[in-house]
């Protein structure tokens, strides 16, 4: 009996080869479909690799309070704590660090807390991202694991937290001020931009530590430095005008400042902080994938 032949695929329908580990379609290889490509990468991959993601962020959320009687209760707790004991201390300022007047007795609290939320969600990242791979080594090692998936994995995680402490910030502001500035529906400028930049860094930082365990030596040691040259607890408004352009070159000194001017003080940001921001935000997320694709294939003879 005869074997029946396989439908010939459209020629529009690019085909799938597996190549040392690696899925290689061809196709177009302008440097334009190229790029295009590129481009795409990072969001086909995660689509492709959503119930992977899932699955491992469930399973990190469980085990951060494992064996906790309380459990989430502490992620909620903690940053509760720190707005309660923000309240009190500056409850009676009338002026808050950048010489505006207070609306409200938690404003100068909110102040600060608007900082913290935004210095302590890129902590965690600069924090974890230099020894990530070396946690999960033997799924590297022993099977065809995404590699560049986990540092998304990483920053959706930090991300719960940092969004408990801004619903809390919310609920804190609501219940002392009766409302809430309607710039508060424009947080999700403010999230997607920061998001972007952690995980760019998440990539850079990994694959720089899969080689070195200097890079995380270098984080412990810059981040507490950079949270005083951060306007977290003051405001980059008090300093002279020289100061302050030198103070943008750091990221977070803008997105911090996005984050008050939406929360605390109910106005838009600066159009040319909010461009800033998204250029190096955007800067920091494909150059960081792209540092890291280029190194993955030796980063499993290393870890």
């Amino acid at each position: 009996m005869p074997l029946a032949h396989a439908a010939p695929l459209p020629h529009d329908v690019p085909l799938l080869h597996i190549v040392d580990g690696k899925e290689i379609i061809p196709g177009d290889n302008s440097w334009l479909a190229r790029c295009g490509r590129f481009l795409a990468e990072p969001f086909t991959s995660a689509w492709r690799n959503r119930d992977l993601i899932a699955a491992i962020l469930r399973r990190e959320l469980r085990e951060r309070f494992s064996g906790s009687v309380a459990g989430w209760v502490w992620a909620i707790l903690a940053p509760l704590l720190s707005l309660i004991t923000y309240t009190l201390v500056f409850s009676g300022a009338v002026k808050l660090p950048n010489n505006a007047d207070a609306s409200s007795p938690i404003d100068y609290a909110l102040f600060v807390f608007g900082g913290l939320i935004a210095f302590n969600f890129f902590a965690e990242m600069a924090y974890r991202a230099p020894s990530l791979l070396h946690e999960y080594a033997h799924y590297l090692k022993q099977t065809m694991f995404p590699a560049h998936m986990l540092p998304v994995i990483s920053t959706l995680r930090a991300t719960t937290y940092a969004t408990i402490g801004l619903v809390l910030m919310l609920l804190c502001q609501l219940l002392f001020s009766g409302s809430l500035h309607w710039t508060v529906l424009l947080l999700p400028l403010w999230y997607i931009p920061f998001l972007a930049f952690l995980l760019g860094l998440t990539w850079l930082l990994s694959a720089m530590g899969a080689f070195t365990r200097d890079t995380a030596y270098l984080m412990m040691t810059i981040s507490p430095v950079l949270m005083f040259a951060t306007p977290v607890f003051f405001s980059h408004e008090s300093l002279s005008p020289d100061l302050m352009r030198l103070m943008y070159l750091n990221i977070l000194t803008g997105f911090i400042e996005i984050i008050r001017d939406l929360v605390v003080f109910g106005r838009l940001p600066n159009m040319l902080v909010v461009a800033w921001t998204m250029f190096l935000s955007v800067f920091m997320f494909w150059f960081g994938y792209w540092f890291f694709r280029r190194q993955q294939d030796s980063i499993t003879d290393v870890i």
